[in-house]
């Protein structure tokens, strides 16, 4: 399987956006609530932090030839370390997601071309390649900044992610709203439909 050098580069774009972005926040906006429902900005960098370091582990296990959860304790166990960490010092909370981005970034650019077929595991268990990896935190973290409400928006999002993304989110679309609301609305003849939570 061929490296996935463009969702790698992309990747490394975004996390060096998004450091940029919060290097200087302060407490106060750090524990504010963010954009997500019953999440402050702690909770979604947190998240970020959480989600770069479950594939820095999942990778790690698979060079190893093993198959681990994404997250310790499934996703309970991801939100217990979400709601741990949300409420840190701003310093504490941005060095997190710093290091965790630069040790993500590191590991995609040093994997050997033949371990980017093994297997890693998502949070609802399917397994898919390596290589699907670098796009998720591509557009986690661009479509998170977005959701800090810190003067970034979904105007600012590359074309090159949007193109990657979109395809990927539309054929989602079947799994989060039933299929004749989806299609009359896809039809113009009906509102949008409710859509259940994105995963």
């Amino acid at each position: 399987m061929d490296r996935p050098i463009d969702d790698i580069d992309g990747c490394r774009a975004a996390h060096l956006r998004l450091a940029t972005a919060i290097s200087n926040l302060p407490n106060a906006v750090v524990s504010r609530p963010s954009p997500l429902p019953e999440w402050t900005i702690g909770h979604v960098l947190t998240h970020l932090a959480r989600n770069a370091e479950s594939m820095v582990r999942r990778i790690e296990a698979a060079t190893r030839g093993e198959l681990i959860d994404q997250y310790p304790g499934g996703a309970a166990g991801r939100a217990a370390a979400i709601e741990a960490g949300a409420a840190r010092p701003a310093h504490e909370v941005i060095n997190d997601v710093d290091n965790w981005a630069q040790r993500l970034d590191g590991v995609f650019g040093s994997l050997p071309d033949d371990l980017w077929s093994r297997p890693v595991r998502s949070l609802r268990g399917d397994e898919h390649p390596i290589a699907q990896l670098p796009l998720h935190p591509w557009w986690e973290v661009e479509v998170h900044l977005a959701d800090l409400g810190i003067g970034v928006t979904p105007d600012d999002w590359t074309q090159q992610l949007v193109d990657r993304a979109l395809p990927w989110l539309i054929a989602g679309l079947r799994h989060r709203a039933d299929d004749r609301s989806l299609m009359a609305w896809m039809l113009g003849r009906s509102s949008p439909p409710d859509l259940d939570p994105w995963r």
